[in-house]
């Protein structure tokens, strides 16, 4: 089977190309990161009008670079939900049109799912059931997914998402959107045990991190420590709390094995405080690239829903949640 990947989610408009015999045979994202950093964040309208100008470009590239024919595509999937409803609006026009045109089913993607299954392609023996933590910009959730690809929601925060609140905290220290790189190179520097931030909901399955956020621009505005210690403290704070949350959520759904996708598992010391408490557990992480939003986990995700047979007729439309496949 060959599947096309549209993602059009946020500010990455991505396409890919993926078979189930031979992986992935082409894959481009156009990353919108260097023009919404001059805003300080995501501007929706100028996100869709990006996608609107990259998305052909980059699919005939794809087709060029993959060497195959557009007809030789079996499916087409598309991330339809969750995401800001007009850049979606692109991607899953674009899609409906495309399978109307190559008369080939469109399978609308739930992105969270992608994300998760985004594991999958690093580690081709990763099967569910496993627990998964999906953290990103806008998300921070906790999902049991078993052996019929059923993902069951157990936790989610409940205000900021961890990527938010990194972008932030950087941004009360002076840095540049998005603020996940310059946090993680500031810590390097400091010292992550220098400060004892507050954690919320210790022992339950959910997530706060507005406390989190108020108690970092506090001592910043205080002045007694380095912006170093800080950032370094935050960062293990933010990590050790991930950690600690989904481990026990594993614990109580017996699974042995935890993935961990979207943008901030990119981040080193999430992976480092994963990987050095995970006891007999086995933790994956995509790699870095297959962290961002990429067409390649939508691709990857429609071979993986086929067998559910739910497709996006002419009339089906974004955020769509009810007919997202996946979550």
């Amino acid at each position: 089977m060959i599947a096309l990947g549209i993602e059009t989610s946020c500010d990455e408009t991505s396409i890919a190309v993926y078979s189930t015999e031979h992986g992935t045979l082409s894959s481009k994202i156009f990353s919108q990161a260097d023009i919404h950093a001059n805003f300080g964040g995501v501007i929706p309208e100028v996100a869709s009008r990006n996608h609107i100008q990259k998305i052909k470009p980059l699919y005939d590239e794809c087709i060029k670079e993959s060497g195959i024919d557009a007809y030789d595509l079996d499916i087409i999937g598309v991330t339809n939900a969750p995401g800001l409803i007009g850049a979606l609006f692109v991607g899953v026009s674009f899609a409906k049109g495309l399978g109307y045109a190559l008369k080939k089913p469109v399978l609308p993607v739930h992105h969270l799912s992608g994300h998760i299954l985004s594991a999958e392609l690093s580690y081709p023996e990763l099967k569910p059931p496993y627990t998964a933590l999906i953290i990103s910009g806008g998300h921070t959730h906790i999902f049991d997914v078993d052996e019929a690809l059923n993902f069951s929601l157990i936790g989610k925060t409940i205000d900021d998402a961890a990527g938010e609140v990194f972008d932030k905290t950087a941004r009360v220290m002076g840095g540049p959107y998005p603020g996940g790189i310059f946090i993680q190179n500031m810590a390097e520097k400091g010292d992550r045990y220098k400060i004892k931030f507050p954690v919320a909901f210790k022992n339950e399955p959910k997530f706060s991190f507005s406390g989190l956020k108020t108690s970092v621009m506090n001592t910043i505005n205080k002045g007694e420590y380095s912006l170093e210690d800080i950032a370094a403290s935050f960062q293990y704070t933010v990590a050790k709390t991930l950690a600690d949350k989904v481990f026990a959520v594993a614990d109580a759904m017996k699974r042995d094995k935890v993935v961990i996708g979207g943008g901030v598992a990119a981040n080193q010391e999430i992976r480092r405080v994963f990987n050095g408490e995970k006891g007999s557990k086995q933790v994956y992480f995509p790699e870095i690239a297959r962290c961002t939003d990429n067409g390649e986990m939508i691709a990857y995700a429609a071979t993986r829903f086929y067998k559910f047979r739910k497709f996006l007729n002419y009339k089906g439309s974004a955020y769509d949640t009810k007919h997202s496949i996946g979550i």
